[in-house]
């Protein structure tokens, strides 16, 4: 590898270069793996020794554009995020932030999400529950920091984001009918909500919650009963209960109605 070559990789580290370059970073042999299988547009992929004996196959698919190069496991450790990375790293092109239709579905909206590790904790987990958009507002955290891809655990490649100016998003979607739920301090138990499988759930802020600013458009406010001490619930944390109950109620109303 070429110093100028490793140089541009490290550079995207740094959200000011992933947005100059348009490009971000896949690491380790999961996240590659399922990369290689998606529609991503990939630039560059390097790997050692080990990945190629193991995941010969996947190089067949890969279009003659790819640059590829087989380097030793200290070379790639010195270009990744990872502490140890022996097996693979990706240059992808980071897709267009096109807006999202939403079509009688559950979609997630994230208001000033701060902190990576909770992003791509929340995207892994809208995989899980299978929902496939995710509304991000323009102060939350970059969706292709390195740190957020990690977490995701591959979820990345199939949960779409759009990050835009969140109150005009809500007084959209309530022009248009769509019901949007928020969590509050004081609101319906979420252990008592009727069967939810469409809609817009936001998710506020790790220390402030959701802003004053877009209290005013939703319509069901939420609460996660509390039976301790703890001052709060993380924000991963908070999106998995609500999602669990959500899915939870209409599967039981589905089964109930066959």
């Amino acid at each position: 590898m070429t110093s100028k070559t490793a140089k541009k990789v490290r550079s995207l580290h740094q959200k000011k270069y992933r947005l100059q370059e348009n490009l971000f970073l896949v690491e380790g042999a999961k996240s590659v793996v399922e990369l290689l299988d998606s529609n991503f547009q990939i630039e560059m992929l390097f790997y050692t020794e080990k990945f190629e004996n193991q995941y010969n196959d996947y190089f067949n698919k890969l279009p003659f554009s790819v640059f590829t190069e087989k380097i030793a496991a200290p070379q790639l450790a010195k270009i990744s995020t990872f502490k140890s990375n022996e097996m693979a790293l990706a240059v992808v092109q980071i897709p267009e932030n096109k807006p999202l239709k939403i079509n009688n579905e559950l979609v997630l909206v994230l208001a000033d999400i701060r902190d990576p590790g909770n992003l791509g904790t929340i995207i892994r987990i809208a995989d899980w529950y299978g929902i496939s958009k995710i509304i991000c507002s323009k102060t939350s955290v970059d969706w292709y920091n390195p740190k957020v891809i990690s977490g995701s655990m591959g979820s990345f490649l199939r949960v779409k984001p759009f990050y835009t100016d969140l109150e005009n998003f809500l007084a959209q979607s309530q022009k248009a009918s769509i019901p949007i739920f928020g969590t509050f301090l004081k609101g319906e138990n979420i252990h008592q909500t009727k069967a939810i499988s469409q809609g817009i759930l936001v998710i506020g802020n790790e220390s402030k919650g959701i802003p004053p600013l877009l209290e005013k458009w939703i319509s069901h406010r939420l609460t996660i009963p509390k039976f301790g001490n703890a001052e709060s619930l993380n924000a991963g944390i908070a999106t998995a209960i609500i999602c669990d109950n959500f899915r939870r109620n209409s599967t039981k109303k589905r089964i109930k109605n066959q």
